[in-house]
């Protein structure tokens, strides 16, 4: 029997092709094609994953294999022995050494905000 916080978990022997959308934490430990959208949750790529797909969560580590761009709210963490060929749009990033990964990193203060806004300065209040 599942624990009631335990992520919801798809194992290595499924394949998925098209859109997994959801609104609790998932480890993916299979094949996914498409895109993967858990704005509100972490997602877990497992080591044994295999993906090719677009994935946005608010937090997500990766384990596996990943080709395709990740967007975070929270954090991306990349483990040692990934492998990720795409772009990271997050707030925080953290690289674990014999991780691979190629692609562009934008760290910004808040996914929501435009790239191209400038920042609002800070002025003393009277």
């Amino acid at each position: 029997m599942a624990q009631e916080n335990s992520p919801a978990r798809i194992g290595k022997t499924i394949v998925i092709s098209g859109e997994v959308k959801g609104s609790e934490d998932l480890v993916l430990d299979g094949r996914v094609e498409g895109t993967v959208n858990l704005a509100e949750n972490r997602l877990t790529i497992g080591p044994n994953a295999n993906i090719a797909a677009d994935l946005t969560a608010k937090d997500v580590l990766v384990q596996g294999r990943v080709q395709g761009n990740i967007v975070a709210s929270g954090r991306v963490e990349l483990r040692a022995g990934c492998h990720l060929e795409g772009d990271i749009r997050a707030l925080r990033l953290a690289i674990e050494d014999n991780a691979v990964f190629h692609g562009k990193v934008d760290l910004t203060q808040g996914v929501s905000r435009p790239p191209d806004a400038a920042p609002v300065p800070q002025t003393a209040g009277f």
